[in-house]
């Protein structure tokens, strides 16, 4: 397939149950939208690898809808059905750290072989438990693996990043690396189900 793509959301203590059922939503509305499924089609293999993870404190990562191969509509719609209908299981707070090292062990012993392995981490605050995130993200990177990110920012909601710091620059500079690495931001001026779509269409194209 053209792309492995890992995708490890915030499910730690600082994310509520509106704003989990917001996140799985929108990336089960992302995979099977038409923008996307079109730069699924459009690749050399027309197929995408997918898992969806959930993480919290640094023993608390889960995989929530396991690997599955999304070449169409149907199949896109399976693996939202799976990802929206399973219950909750991330407790503790943002390691980022863990989720990274969490994700490479996925993508490292799967059954797929990508032109491109991709962990898309998304969260509301930066690393708190576990080890530095540089490191785990240096470690990935190493491996081949770019690391992507998506920074929810929320008005009065999020856990401060380095004094002074925004987040969306926070993950610019501690979390994402590797080969075309980048960060989307959802806030008041764009969506998390438009970001979401926008981050995973570059990804794949």
């Amino acid at each position: 397939m053209d792309v492995e793509l890992a995708l490890a959301a915030d499910g730690s203590g600082s994310i509520d149950d509106d704003e989990l059922r917001l996140q799985r939503e929108g990336y089960a509305a992302a995979l099977a939208a038409p923008e996307v499924l079109s730069a699924i089609r459009n690749g050399t293999h027309g197929s995408l690898a997918v898992i969806y993870t959930e993480w919290g404190g640094p023993h608390s990562q889960h995989v929530i809808a396991d690997w599955a191969l999304i070449r169409d509509e149907a199949s896109a719609r399976a693996f939202g059905e799976k990802l929206i209908t399973s219950p909750c299981a991330a407790r503790g707070y943002n390691s980022i750290s863990a989720a990274i090292d969490f994700c490479v062990n996925l993508i490292e012993t799967n059954a797929y072989a990508g032109l491109r392995r991709v962990i898309d981490v998304s969260g509301d605050g930066p690393n708190i438990g576990g080890r530095a995130v540089e490191a785990a993200r240096d470690d990935a990177v190493a491996k081949g693996i770019t690391v992507n990110a998506l920074a929810i920012v929320r008005p009065g909601g999020n856990v401060p990043a380095r004094l002074g710091q925004p987040l969306s620059d926070y993950y610019r500079d501690a979390v994402i690396g590797g080969t075309g690495a980048f960060v989307e931001v959802a806030d008041a001026n764009r969506s998390f189900a438009e970001a979401v779509r926008r981050k995973i269409v570059t990804e794949i194209a």
